[in-house]
């Protein structure tokens, strides 16, 4: 299956902010997305999963054969499309485990699975993660520092097992040790059914999952494409030198 976006403008209120996005991404690849602050990569995230603070003024996202800009979030979801929050949302009362569970009864409802064998998937991939045994009974992100409100995202990606995820900058926030095990568990779910979107600002997690493909976003565009020797270039370079040779004007560019 391919997650396809053709020719996407997207706006929040009046303001445009996707300005003729073309992206196509297979189950089987990941891609790398980076770009200074400011260049549309998590408002790209959001439109494609349907946040209704984003409208779609032109152009189309299609995955499966199915418009999503048609589509409710949890219509998105069920088609198999995942995404990791930059902000995760912290909700009381709401245990981890019960959040989840329920999300993977609504993601695969013909695999009937029992609450107690639930849970016992569960902490078999949270200590893959290195996740505390008591980790899954807290409340929804509750308290949770935010390498692990990161690992807990990955924790969902691998346990709902999505078709194409998409990583908004789940490298920030996390220590070398914890980037290492957020990467090996994207790395361990690659294969012909399992596709990604990784968003971010730096290459250091690109070093651990070698993506097929990399793009830099500036100002609501792709402006280029390539493979890692591109993140290695942003790398040694910076933004700026890159889009100056990609032809934007550069009048002043955040490089974080």
């Amino acid at each position: 299956m391919e997650l396809k976006i053709e020719n996407l403008h997207a706006n929040i209120g009046t303001k445009e902010i996707l300005k003729g996005i073309n992206l196509s991404v297979s189950q089987g690849e990941v891609h790398a997305i980076m770009g200074p602050n400011g260049s549309g990569k998590s408002t790209l995230s959001n439109v494609i999963m349907g946040n209704p603070k984003y409208k779609v003024s032109k152009g189309k996202i299609s995955f499966n054969k199915k418009n999503l800009a048609e589509l409710r979030p949890d219509e998105i979801a069920k088609l198999g499309l995942f995404l990791s929050f930059q902000y995760p949302f912290e909700i009381q009362g709401l245990s981890f485990s019960k959040f989840l569970h329920a999300a993977y009864k609504n993601q695969h409802p013909l695999e009937a699975m029992s609450i107690m064998k639930f849970r016992k998937l569960l902490a078999e991939t949270a200590h893959q993660l290195e996740i505390k045994s008591d980790f899954i009974d807290r409340e929804l992100n509750v308290g949770f520092s935010g390498g692990e409100k990161k690992r807990a995202e990955i924790l969902q990606m691998l346990v709902l097992k999505p078709k194409i995820a998409i990583l908004d900058e789940t490298d920030s926030g996390l220590d070398i040790d914890s980037l290492k095990l957020v990467s090996e568990a994207v790395n361990d779910s690659r294969s012909k059914e399992f596709g990604a979107i990784v968003i971010t600002h730096y290459k250091r997690i690109l070093n651990y999952l070698k993506p097929d493909f990399v793009h830099v976003m500036h100002d609501g565009k792709i402006i280029k494409s390539g493979g890692i020797e591109l993140a290695e270039e942003l790398e040694e370079k910076g933004y700026s030198e890159i889009l100056k040779k990609s032809g934007v004007k550069v009048l002043e560019v955040n490089e974080k």
